[in-house]
């Protein structure tokens, strides 16, 4: 990559940049993918019930990327820093690279590269893609339920089309293109009535009239009946045309109708202008701070990735790992509750959410401290050592099981109780 060739990196910070970027990568996509699979079963569900085109569920996920990259990017950033610097410690290059002079912050050279270049992309994501990928999503739900996106008629079920036109349609073939067993009832305001049943049947558009589609039938018969005829009317037919009124589709509202939707310069004019309800103004100043403080804190989390890195001396504990995981997600619910909160006009939307970042930042800033400058140093020590007594123990429990004979756990018990 011609990244890896620029002249002011030499060949260790190469080498660590591609150590960083393989899992990084890795991360993201993992994230994502698992956060986009857990909402397309939901999805699914909802269109099918609404009768819609699957071919919408896609749109959709294409819109809730962005969302669930606020949370991947930081994500991804921090594991591909944390395993790089994980397998130079394990590996004890890292031993190496210190016995000549190159400390924490000088090896931070590449991954804060990295962390600079994905924070203006996140910055990009939230303050602008974020809030048109939401309306988008919540145009294309509407227009969904709203029947604008060309739900189907549901097989087996009466469907009522302007309370003039009940149908009933027994089977569907070749992707709806045929439908089988027809049944229609139509009525007029002057209390004519006609029951139409076919063997089969094919929707056509018009193009004189875009709001009006007609069934052509095949093979059927017509019952007329009405205040004015003596006895029902029936008439048999090889064809027939049904002209069938599309119902009026309401237009979606336009984009700003919530907070969410609103890109930064937008909330920046609408959650300080005095003239705007305090409520919006509290929704407004949330959003802008919510979104700012996930984007800062990703210039922490290089520090975090390394005091978590490094286990213990002899020790090939991945614990750092998963505290990572949970200390990034945690934060992020924090983030999430303290705008909640500040929308509500219960905290100063400052307060709910800078609060919180300093004293992440601060406790951040203290784990690298013992990791880099203390000699022995361990951010997570009392952990480890907790951790260490607790999968000794389990080894002797188990160890006394199998001297009385009992069953020894297999490897995945024994992992799981570990």
């Amino acid at each position: 990559m011609p990244f890896f060739r620029a002249p002011f990196l030499t060949a260790n910070d190469r080498y660590i940049g591609k150590l960083v970027l393989v899992p990084m990568i890795g991360t993201f996509v993992l994230a994502a993918s698992l956060l986009v699979l857990e909402k397309m079963l939901r999805l699914f569900t909802f269109v099918a019930a609404e009768g819609g085109p699957i071919g919408v569920v896609f749109k959709m996920l294409v819109n809730l990327l962005p969302e669930y990259a606020g949370l991947a990017i930081p994500l991804g950033l921090m594991m591909g820093i944390l395993l790089a610097f994980r397998k130079l410690a394990t590996s004890s290059e890292l031993d190496v690279m210190r016995a000549v002079g190159l400390g924490y912050t000088r090896l931070l050279r590449v991954p804060y590269i990295f962390t600079v270049v994905l924070a203006g992309a996140n910055l990009l994501n939230v303050g602008y893609l974020q809030p048109l990928s939401h309306y988008y999503y919540e145009e294309l739900s509407f227009e969904l339920q709203s029947g604008a996106l060309g739900a189907a008629i549901k097989v087996g079920e009466f469907t009522t089309l302007k309370d003039k036109v009940a149908l009933r349609i027994e089977e569907s073939r070749d992707n709806g293109r045929e439908l089988m067993g027809i049944f229609a009832r139509v009525a007029d305001d002057k209390g004519q009535v006609l029951a139409i049943s076919a063997r089969s049947g094919r929707f056509l558009a018009t193009r004189d009239s875009p709001d009006t589609i007609i069934l052509r039938l095949t093979d059927g018969q017509i019952v007329q009946d009405g205040p004015t005829l003596m006895s029902p009317r029936i008439l048999t037919f090889s064809s027939h045309d049904l002209p069938i009124d599309l119902p009026e589709v309401a237009q979606f509202r336009q984009r700003g109708g919530k907070e969410r939707e609103y890109i930064l310069p937008e909330l920046l004019s609408i959650g300080w202008n005095k003239g705007v309800p305090e409520t919006i103004r509290n929704e407004t100043q949330a959003s802008f701070n919510y979104r700012m403080v996930e984007v800062v804190m990703m210039l922490l989390l290089p520090l975090l990735a390394v005091a978590l890195a490094i286990p213990p001396k002899r020790s090939t504990s991945a614990l750092g790992v998963f505290v990572s995981i949970v200390m990034v997600v945690a934060y992020h619910k924090i983030n999430q509750y303290g705008q909640d909160v500040a929308a509500l006009g219960r905290v100063d939307p400052t307060l709910a959410l800078w609060g919180p970042f300093m004293l992440f930042a601060a406790l951040i800033v203290w784990m690298y401290w013992r990791v880099a400058y203390v000699p022995g140093g361990q951010a997570i020590g009392g952990l480890e050592r907790v951790f260490a007594k607790l999968s000794a123990g389990l080894r002797r429990l188990f160890a006394r099981k199998r001297l009385r004979g009992e069953p020894a756990p297999s490897d995945e018990e024994f992992t799981l109780a570990a």
